[in-house]
């Protein structure tokens, strides 16, 4: 696979519609051709103390960021024709299509492609586990900034581009 959207999301709370944070990478021809990351405000609009204890967010990070629907309309079009990577796709298609229904928007079945399953398939009982920064290093990948979403869409490309 050549020609992809890593994405990934960071969520304020158990709801998976609570996105507050969005990482992307745009891969064409096997490389980075660009990037994007924004803070979401998200909804619903508390913060669980565990998600903070993850990804260190906090409701006054988001305060002033813009809502989902204005966050996705700059990323649309960059990932326009193109499949979709996670790590660990069912949290992030599902926060997708969540959020997409909280905002009552039109969801464009988008295709998602999961490392997570593809670290299974090629890796089987070689690694410890297979969480992304396990893979990540797998592959060569020092993922160093792990539950900042950029960065972790940073290393699901890399990943991608390695066993996809």
């Amino acid at each position: 696979m050549t020609d992809f959207a890593a994405i990934d999301f960071e969520t304020a709370n158990g709801c998976p519609s609570s996105v507050c944070s969005v990482g992307v990478v745009i891969v064409r021809g096997g490389a980075v051709a660009d990037t994007f990351y924004s803070l979401i405000h998200p909804e619903p609009e508390y913060f669980s103390w565990f998600c903070r204890q993850v990804h260190g967010l906090t409701a006054g990070d988001v305060e002033d960021a813009p809502v989902f629907p204005d966050v996705w309309r700059r990323i649309e079009p960059l990932i326009e024709g193109l499949p979709l990577v996670a790590h660990n796709a069912r949290f992030d298609e599902g926060c997708l299509k969540e959020v997409f229904r909280v905002y009552q928007m039109d969801y464009s079945d988008y295709v998602f492609y999961d490392t997570l399953a593809a670290s299974r398939r090629v890796y089987g009982c070689r690694l410890p586990n297979h969480r992304l920064q396990t893979v990540a290093a797998a592959c060569g990948y020092d993922l160093t900034r792990h539950h900042h979403a950029l960065a972790d869409a940073e290393a699901c490309a890399h990943i991608a581009m390695k066993l996809l």
